[in-house]
């Protein structure tokens, strides 16, 4: 499941880096982003990968289905790069079990 979430997630950064200039990503402090979305949104972190380049990318879900995805360069900068509703946590199929 891991390898999944980190996939889907290195795929969506690659596709926001594509992002025009004036639909820049919200950056700030990692700990106020993280407070907010858990009071604001009930969101918690869920899954977290390492990238080549050094940031960590984040994933945060609520019970309801709202979900963030947090990139944190390894300067400490914290950017939100997409959020959205409707997530569905996929259940973890072991290696050589297609169905």
């Amino acid at each position: 499941m891991l390898r999944l979430t980190i996939a889907v997630l290195s795929a969506a950064l690659i596709a926001f880096q594509a992002v025009p200039v004036h639909a820049q990503a919200v950056c700030g402090d990692r700990a106020k982003m993280i407070t907010h979305l858990g009071e604001s949104y009930a969101e918690q972190p869920v899954a977290m990968g390492l990238t080549s380049s050094g940031a960590v990318i984040e994933v945060l879900t609520s019970p309801s289905g709202t979900w963030t995805f947090l990139v944190t360069e390894p300067s400490g900068l914290t950017c939100m790069v997409a959020s959205g509703e409707s997530w569905e946590s996929l259940p973890i199929i072991p290696a050589g079990k297609v169905s």
